[in-house]
């Protein structure tokens, strides 16, 4: 406080002295003892004068402050919100359109018609492979099958008029029937000769290169073809939240590499239990627009598990527990008019926690004012002031 006194007291002196000093210099240089006297007596008077004023406001500071020393505090009001859980997993991107190509009959890969990363459409041509004189035989049989053909329908004709023998026409008529079965199995087996895509996807891998033999079988892949339009997600859920996840329910799958969220839904969940970790499995599908998104790319996957409409959501912070094992939290009571509240402990039963906030089940009523800053330092009973 004295220092205080003393910074105000040379401030008065300088503001005063801003007018003075000449004539206190005048004086000191004339030798006027008299006068430095008097200028003394006149500095020493605004100092006492000061020195009450100042004691006259401290006071006054003190008188409010014994008046008003309640603990001050920040309080939110609890209001009913809907109210979302969702259960975090983890899950790796599949697809059910992801598979190898083999050959259907042995032969030179004759040439190849697409690259890797090529766009193809169901049933476009791959590759060929050289069917080893199985055309020039195709055609040999069809000049064959034409000639039984025009044999048998006139043959035919003879008989519809009662000219020929009956073992004639029947001769002719399984001669045709032959040729033609003939040439409906050399098709069937120069249609193998040709590689076609079974759907619409991406050729994300060309095999074999032109002019390798391949033949039917485990090890003569030719293609891997992918559709990445139909992705999904599969993860494993504990059993204990069967009853919370059906199809239909709200997904997020964000994808940490691609730092990207994709908002869907539910679309199948398992019916067996895994005995081995106790879990049930549940398919997510996933758009791929931007056909950025892989097979086999991991994505952490929140599912909805928990829904409450009406729900009163608090923050966990301001939430502490007893001895006991309860949880509580305080409630600054207002009496109308009033300028302070009284603090309320109340007990409260607790549900879902998402994040940091909590879902109370009891104890806390719509529009009680939670205490928040400050919550650690009250007790019950205490009279605080809120803070505006």
């Amino acid at each position: 406080m004295k220092n205080i006194i003393y910074l105000i007291t040379a401030l008065v002196l300088i503001s005063c002295g801003g007018a003075s000093e000449k004539s206190v210099s005048d004086l000191v240089e004339a030798g006027d003892l008299d006068g430095l006297r008097a200028k003394k007596t006149e500095l020493s008077e605004t100092q006492k004068a000061i020195e009450a004023q100042l004691k006259q406001i401290d006071d006054a500071l003190g008188s409010a402050n014994r008046e008003s020393n309640l603990a001050l505090v920040t309080t939110i009001e609890a209001k009913t919100a809907p109210f979302q859980h969702y259960l975090e997993l983890q899950g790796d991107v599949k697809t059910k359109q992801n598979v190898l190509i083999y050959p259907e009959m042995a032969g030179t890969l004759y040439r190849v018609y697409v690259k890797e990363g090529q766009k193809v459409s169901k049933g476009q041509v791959l590759a060929s492979i050289d069917d080893g004189g199985m055309g020039s035989q195709l055609n040999q049989l069809k000049t064959q099958a034409q000639l039984a053909k025009t044999t048998y329908e006139r043959q035919k004709r003879l008989w519809e008029q009662k000219i020929g023998s009956e073992i004639q026409y029947l001769q002719a008529k399984t001669t045709y029937e032959a040729a033609e079965s003939a040439v409906k199995q050399v098709q069937s087996q120069l249609g193998k000769s040709t590689i076609r895509a079974p759907f619409s996807g991406i050729i994300d891998d060309v095999i074999k290169e032109q002019g390798t033999v391949v033949a039917p079988g485990p090890g003569s892949e030719v293609f891997r073809i992918v559709n990445l339009s139909d992705m999904y997600i599969e993860v494993d859920v504990p059993e204990n939240y069967l009853s919370g996840i059906s199809e239909g329910k709200e997904a997020k799958v964000y994808f940490p590499v691609l730092g990207d969220t994709v908002v869907s839904k539910v679309r199948q969940t398992g019916n067996f239990i895994n005995p081995s970790n106790r879990a049930f499995t549940v398919e997510i599908p996933v758009p791929n627009k931007e056909g950025n998104i892989k097979p086999n790319l991991t994505a952490k996957v929140n599912i909805n598990d928990y829904s409450n409409e009406e729900a009163i959501v608090i923050p966990q912070s301001i939430i502490s527990e007893n001895a006991e094992g309860e949880q509580y939290v305080y409630v600054a009571e207002l009496t109308d008019g009033a300028e302070e509240a009284t603090v309320a402990k109340h007990i409260i039963t607790t549900g879902k926690t998402q994040g940091s906030d909590v879902e109370i089940i009891s104890g806390i009523s719509n529009g009680d004012h939670l205490i928040k800053e400050g919550a650690r330092s009250v007790k019950d009973g205490q009279k605080v002031q809120i803070s505006k």
